[in-house]
C-alpha cells in the first residue's frame, strides 16, 4: 500500500509541476485577452498550488501507512488523491472551459482534503497510542 501511495505521489508531484509549468507559460498568452483570463489564471493557480502540496501529503500518508497508521494512513492518503482529481481537476477544467458550474464539484475536493488530514491525526494519535 506505501508503494502505490509512493507512486501516486510521484506522479501527482510530476503532474503539478508540468500543470503549474503550463499555466505559467502556455496559459497565460491565450487566457489574457479574454475578459475573465485572469480570473481564470487564478483557478489554475490555486488548483497547481493544492496539487502540488497534496502531492507531498500523499507522501506522508505513505509514510504513515509504513510505520503502522493503519487505515486511517491509507484513508488519508487515497482521500488526498481524490481531493487533487476533484480540487484541482474541477479547476483546470472550469480554467480550461470557462464553465463556471463545475466550480460546484469544488467544494467536494475540499472536503475531501479535509478527511485527509483528519485521517492524518487519527492515524498520528493510533501511532502514539501503540508505542506507550
Amino acid at each position: 500500500m506505501d508503494r502505490a501511495m509512493l507512486i501516486a505521489s510521484g506522479v501527482a508531484g510530476f503532474l503539478a509541476v508540468a500543470f503549474g509549468a503550463f499555466g505559467a507559460h502556455g496559459l497565460k498568452s491565450r487566457l489574457e485577452p479574454l475578459s475573465d483570463g485572469a480570473l481564470r489564471l487564478s483557478w489554475w493557480q490555486t488548483g497547481a498550488q493544492y496539487h502540488l502540496a497534496h502531492a507531498l501529503a500523499i507522501a506522508v500518508a505513505a509514510w504513515l501507512v509504513s510505520r503502522g497508521g493503519g487505515t486511517a494512513a491509507a484513508v488519508s492518503g487515497w482521500a488526498f488523491v481524490a481531493g487533487i482529481v476533484l480540487f484541482s481537476g474541477s479547476l483546470y477544467v472550469m480554467t480550461l472551459t470557462g464553465v463556471r458550474g463545475l466550480g460546484a464539484v469544488t467544494p467536494i475536493g475540499g472536503v475531501a482534503f479535509l478527511v485527509g488530514w483528519a485521517a492524518v491525526v487519527v492515524a498520528a494519535i493510533r501511532m502514539a497510542g501503540s508505542s506507550s
